[in-house]
């Protein structure tokens, strides 16, 4: 029963009315909010096609109920079904300690070349926010997987290793710049051409896709000339040489205001953009940390590397409610192969408990089904995630920071957003905000 997902010659998704899409319930809380979601999912897919398409779930393991059943953290044959299937989600996993494998997310994203990691931020009406205006805050951030910190390329003070790269750089390289030899561990920052450009052309293409302004190029190039520099390069080289006729670049503009002056340079730049042109600038990192809390609305789609994209997304996770209901999706856009995950952790003091907010994997799986092309269910979900918080019937984690609110268990907060499904307004949520 079912049929697998493919991909078709003209590069997109082939999806059956019953696919089968694997899924890793999580370790932790990652059992009990990967059930409420399911339950979300299998009742939004109902409702929005009438019983015409249905998903049939497949588990796949890993995590500690992995290692339990098999001696294995990620097993082999994990990766294949993820393979096979193309399309998959998954709950928190545990990261082992000790020897082998370093991060379970991050071995599946290496294995798979999940090269993008795809994180949507936007604020729903009545969630608690540290900021004044959360409301402008709404961007998709595409986030480098596969190189930067990614690699692991590390070495250990004191350890051979370190020794022998320590001699390599100083006696080979003429570095001079190592403030401690013999006391000092080692990691290499690799930052590709490649790797930097299907990374841009992703984001550009969902820009374009979604008729949205601008992409952003975040980096540290003004100190890391070569790396976040050559991330900062090579992505304006995409957006100039593969997109010229439907974007206009800031180096473009740089140029122009060098051979004619800035007036000109101002006016060519007003009149790509009244023409509908994709404006794609860059900002260094610790301004963009600075500019997404004094002016979010300056940016819409960004680009960046690993651990900028770190810090990034969860920063601006915080503005509009925290990881809890920040979703997550780990893409290669050229395969197909997508692992959608909830982003938070396994909360483990809290597993059994039935109290933990669901929203991250239910909004991970609505990302999922706007990837195979199912947007209504998707937005079914969305509509009634956004009336049952206007509603303040939450979990604890808004519970907390709300007044006059109902406090929910997990699957009682699924239940409430399958009541939602389907009869909220924009009328209701108007009425609903003067209460908040």
């Amino acid at each position: 029963m079912g049929e697998k997902i493919t991909m078709g010659a003209d590069g997109k998704l082939q999806v059956p009315n019953q696919p089968v899409i694997p899924f890793i319930e999580g370790d932790g809380i990652g059992p009990e909010i990967w059930k409420v979601a399911e339950k979300v999912f299998n009742t939004a897919v109902d409702k929005a096609y009438s019983g015409s398409k249905k998903i049939i779930w497949k588990e796949m393991l890993a995590g500690e109920k992995a290692f339990k059943q098999t001696g294995e953290w990620l097993p082999a044959e994990t990766l294949q079904l993820a393979k096979e299937y193309l399309v998959s989600i998954k709950g928190p996993l545990t990261t082992p300690i000790g020897g082998g494998i370093r991060s379970l997310n991050v071995a599946m994203r290496q294995d798979l070349d999940l090269y993008a990691c795809v994180r949507p931020v936007k604020w729903f009406k009545g969630v608690p926010s540290p900021v004044l205006n959360p409301q402008d805050v709404d961007m998709v951030i595409f986030r480098e997987n596969t190189e930067d910190i990614y690699a692991g390329i590390e070495w250990k003070a004191g350890t051979p290793e370190a020794q022998k790269f320590e001699k390599f750089l100083i006696e080979e390289m003429g570095v001079k710049n190592v403030r401690f030899p013999g006391d000092s561990s080692y990691g290499v920052k690799p930052v590709s051409s490649e790797g930097t450009k299907r990374l841009v052309r992703a984001a550009i293409e969902f820009a374009l896709e979604h008729n949205l302004p601008s992409v952003s190029l975040v980096h540290k190039g003004n100190i890391m000339k070569f790396t976040e520099g050559g991330f900062k390069t090579w992505g304006y080289e995409v957006a100039r040489q593969e997109y010229g006729d439907k974007t206009f670049t800031w180096d473009e503009w740089d140029q122009l205001k060098k051979e004619h002056g800035e007036a000109h340079a101002n006016e060519v730049q007003r009149k790509a953009l009244s023409e509908g042109k994709l404006l794609v600038k860059d900002v260094i990192a610790d301004n963009f940390l600075q500019q997404i809390l004094i002016a979010p609305k300056d940016y819409s789609v960004v680009a960046t590397l690993n651990l900028n994209g770190d810090y990034i997304s969860d920063a601006l996770a915080a503005e509009v409610g925290g990881i809890g209901i920040a979703p997550g999706a780990n893409i290669n856009y050229k395969t197909g192969y997508a692992v959608f995950e909830a982003t938070h952790g396994t909360a483990p003091k809290f597993a059994g408990t039935n109290s933990m907010n669901p929203s991250s994997v239910i909004l991970s799986g609505c990302m999922l089904l706007e990837y195979i092309g199912w947007k209504e269910a998707a937005d079914m979900i969305i509509s009634a995630l956004q009336a049952t918080i206007m509603r303040k019937t939450v979990t604890i984690d808004f519970y907390n920071l709300m007044t006059g609110a109902t406090l929910l268990k997990t699957d009682e907060f699924g239940d409430a957003l399958i009541e939602n499904m389907g009869v909220v307004t924009d009328d209701f949520q108007l009425k609903q905000s003067s209460s908040l």
